[in-house]
C-alpha cells in the first residue's frame, strides 16, 4: 500500500473512533506518557494541539504546567510551510482557526529549538521501528531536520494507527519512542547514539 493508499485507510479508521472512545483512549495515553522518564525529566515539552479526530493531549499539557514545566505548541505558518515552537500559558485564549478546527496560537513567545527536551507528535500512522506517516506536509519532517533541536521525538497516537510498517522516503525523519493507548516504545537501542563510535573491537558483550 503506497503512502496515499495508506493515508486514507488511517483517515477511515480514525473517523470510525466514537468521541466516547476518542476520550477514553486519549486519557490512557496521556497517563502513560506523563509516566514516561522522558515525560517526567523534560523541563520543556513541545506538544501538538489536537485536531478533532486526533489523540487529544489536553490533560498531558494541564499536568505539564501542573508539573512546572514549560509548554511549547507549533506555530504553524501555512505561507512558509513551517513550524516555530511558542510557549503557551492557556488552551483557552490566544488562538485562531483559519484552519476548522486547527488551532493555531496568535501570541506567544518563540522558544529555542535547543532548549526542548520532548516533543510530543501526532501522525496519522506509525510502524513499530519509529517511521511516522504524516498527513503530507512534511511539517514535523522539516521541524526535526533542525540542527538546533536536540530533543526526543515521541510519537503519539491511538493503538489503531500503529502498523507493523509505514512506507518512508528518505526525507522521513522517524521518532525515538512512541506512546500509544495501550503501550510505549522505544526505538534506535541498537543504533549508536550521534557522535558515538561503532564497536572495533573483537570483545564481545555476550
Amino acid at each position: 500500500m503506497d503512502k496515499a493508499q495508506l493515508r486514507q485507510e488511517l483517515q477511515r479508521i480514525l473517523a470510525g473512533i466514537s468521541d466516547e472512545q476518542r476520550k477514553e483512549k486519549s486519557r490512557r495515553a496521556c497517563r502513560k506518557l506523563i509516566a514516561t522518564p522522558e515525560f517526567q525529566n523534560a523541563s520543556t515539552v513541545m506538544m501538538y494541539l489536537s485536531l478533532p479526530h486526533e489523540l487529544d493531549t489536553s490533560e498531558a499539557i494541564l499536568c505539564a504546567w501542573q508539573m512546572g514545566k514549560t509548554v511549547v505548541v507549533p506555530k504553524v505558518s501555512w505561507q512558509q510551510r513551517h513550524m516555530i515552537p511558542v510557549q503557551i500559558n492557556s488552551l483557552e485564549t490566544g488562538f485562531s482557526e483559519e484552519v476548522p478546527g486547527l488551532r493555531n496560537p496568535t501570541t506567544g513567545a518563540p522558544v529555542p529549538f535547543e532548549d526542548i527536551h520532548l516533543v510530543i507528535a501526532p501522525g496519522l500512522g506509525f510502524d513499530r521501528k519509529g517511521n511516522r506517516l504524516g498527513r503530507g506536509g512534511s511539517y514535523y519532517d522539516r521541524f526535526f531536520s533542525n540542527k538546533d533541536l536536540k530533543a526526543m521525538k515521541c510519537g503519539f497516537a491511538f493503538a489503531e494507527q500503529v502498523m507493523e510498517t509505514v512506507p518512508v522516503t528518505e526525507h522521513d525523519v522517524p521518532v525515538d519512542m512512541l506512546v500509544s493507548d495501550e503501550e510505549v516504545l522505544h526505538f534506535g537501542k541498537d543504533k549508536p547514539a550521534a557522535g558515538a563510535k561503532t564497536k572495533k573491537s573483537g570483545m564481545s558483550s555476550k
